[in-house]
């Protein structure tokens, strides 16, 4: 059923999923056999096609238009004309695809002797944070025209992690992935630091500063000192950029930024495992570990003692302000409980026997915070679970647990955030470049209300309302806009629209399963995959528990 999902209409007919683009019959017209919209679009491309042999219009012109027009017919449907959606995929990811190739037109990067000078970065905060950072300073340095050095990592932050990048990254891979872009060394040579006349130059620029400011503030001073250190470095570079440059950034995140092996091989062990056990399975980031709680200064209900507790840990951070917790949550602030969560999941369709994984570090509370998500989903496990001895040589390393987590909640089939932190964004944004795998993140400003109010109402009552509150949130195509929120959480510029006329040929096939369209950037270089057979896929809606409320 999965495959043939039915769109309901609002006068209560139903069409396959092949008819999606026709609209619904009125009831005069109700004995008439509807005329198929790929059928009306091959008609008007037809017509088209042939004004333009009269007018020299070119045929770009004419997909351009086609493309504007499909899309309309795709995103613009009444929300009541919605019917049930696949909780597992996507039916609409089929239509869009990665694209990060460079343009014809962006020149070959400098060599090293003709660059402007030596750009060092210090990267800031966790794995993630930092991942940012170095993506945006691989396109910092293409506006410089200066000799990246391969990314210092922070070592000061919270996690005290002293992984360097050789740890983390295939910096060989970096190097040469890059190579054509930016020119990238793995230091500074020493024959010319001994030359220099003074230590090299260190600045902090301002936050999502745009490329101009770079060429008018940071440049002259890279052409007089040759070395340069940008501290502090992330979210440092503007949102939005000139298209080519973006896509820069997607090449630099999604593709040169790739796990050391052995990091790599576990994480896809683990994602093995859960194949092995389930055909699908959902990967749940809580991100409830003591210091978020505390930073963001939230509250999840353990009464004088957490407050206490997290009131010690916040004292970390000097400059922070008294924060209303409560305030805080109905701003969509904080994350939801763990028993929320699961509540939230059920609601959605997700059954009882649904394999999850849960990636955090160390959760405020432990199993007892923990426990209510167990008995709503059984089939739980954790790194600390599935890779048991082979975890330990990583166990001092904060940001190599984090990039174990980040593998398997990348490849997992569903991935629910449960905040909108850097692995939330990083991961999101990986997911729709990389085919818009389902990534469901909570509408905590409408759910937490809903939540607070759950025992006044049944079951079927709170389900229905859950499935409303979270459409939008799903990770659907027709929510990646251009100029929304974080770039690297909707890499907007890095996503294309396939051609209309794949999309009418796939319309004509009875939808077709797309994945001759993928593009060859969905297909990791690492050849680590092994997908099981997919199986019937549950759609959202279709079974859920009837009047008991699960807690």
């Amino acid at each position: 059923m999965a495959n043939k999902a039915l769109f309901h209409y609002q006068n209560g007919s139903v069409v396959s999923n092949k008819h999606v683009f026709g609209r619904p019959r009125s009831s005069a017209a109700s004995q008439r056999k509807p005329i198929s919209m790929p059928l009306l679009c091959g008609m008007m491309l037809f017509c088209l096609g042939m004004l333009s042999l009269f007018t020299g219009q070119m045929a770009s012109n004419l997909d351009r238009y086609s493309q504007r027009f499909m899309k309309q017919s795709l995103f613009n449907l009444d929300e009541n004309n919605r019917g049930p959606i696949d909780i597992w995929k996507s039916e609409y990811a089929k239509y869009f695809y990665g694209c990060s190739v460079r343009s014809a037109t962006f020149p070959d990067a400098i060599s090293e002797q003709s660059s402007n000078g030596y750009l060092l970065i210090a990267a800031s905060g966790g794995l993630n944070q930092q991942r940012t950072g170095i993506s945006d300073a691989v396109v910092v340095a293409r506006i410089l025209n200066a000799t990246l050095v391969v990314p210092e990592l922070d070592h000061n932050s919270y996690w005290k992690d002293d992984s360097d990048f050789v740890n983390i990254f295939d910096v060989d891979w970096f190097i040469s992935y890059l190579a054509k872009d930016v020119t990238v060394v793995k230091r500074v040579p020493d024959k010319f630091m001994r030359s220099m006349e003074k230590p090299p130059y260190t600045m902090r620029v301002p936050r999502k500063s745009a490329p101009e400011y770079y060429l008018d503030q940071v440049l002259p001073i890279l052409k007089r000192r040759h070395v340069l250190q940008l501290t502090k470095f992330d979210y440092r570079l503007a949102n939005n950029i000139d298209e080519d440059l973006q896509k820069l950034r997607c090449r630099a995140n999604f593709h040169a930024l790739r796990f050391t092996e052995p990091i790599q091989a576990l994480g896809q062990k683990l994602v093995m495992k859960m194949r092995q056990m389930a055909n699908h399975f959902m990967a749940v980031h809580l991100r409830l570990e003591p210091d978020m709680l505390a930073f963001s200064g939230c509250y999840i209900g353990g009464g004088d003692k957490e407050r206490y507790e997290l009131r010690e840990i916040r004292k970390r951070w000097e400059t922070l302000p008294d924060i209303d917790a409560v305030g805080e949550r109905r701003r969509d602030k904080c994350p939801l409980t763990p028993h929320e969560v699961g509540l939230m999941l059920r609601a959605l369709g997700f059954e009882n026997d649904t394999y999850i994984y849960v990636a955090s570090g160390e959760i405020y509370g432990g199993e007892e915070t923990l426990e209510p998500l167990k008995d709503l989903f059984p089939n739980f496990y954790t790194k600390e679970i599935l890779a048991n001895d082979h975890l330990k040589p990583f166990l001092p390393f904060s940001s190599c647990l984090a990039a174990i987590d980040y593998i398997v909640c990348d490849e997992s089939d569903v991935f629910v955030t449960n905040n909108n932190g850097n692995m939330a964004k990083i991961l999101a944004g990986r997911r729709r470049y990389m085919g818009h795998k389902r990534t469901i993140r909570p509408n905590a400003r409408r759910l937490s209300p809903l939540l607070m109010e759950r025992d006044q109402m049944d079951w079927d009552t709170f389900a229905q309302k859950v499935k409303a509150v979270q459409r939008g949130f799903m990770g659907e195509p027709d929510e990646m806009r251009a100029g929304r929120g974080e770039f690297h959480e909707y890499p907007y510029s890095c996503i294309c629209e396939k051609p209309a006329s794949d999309i009418i040929a796939a319309g004509n096939n009875g939808g077709g399963d797309g994945d001759h369209h993928q593009s060859q950037q969905f297909k990791e270089n690492e050849g680590l995959r092994k997908r099981s057979n997919e199986e019937e896929e549950p759609v959202l809606g279709a079974k859920e528990d009837k009047d008991v409320f699960p807690d």
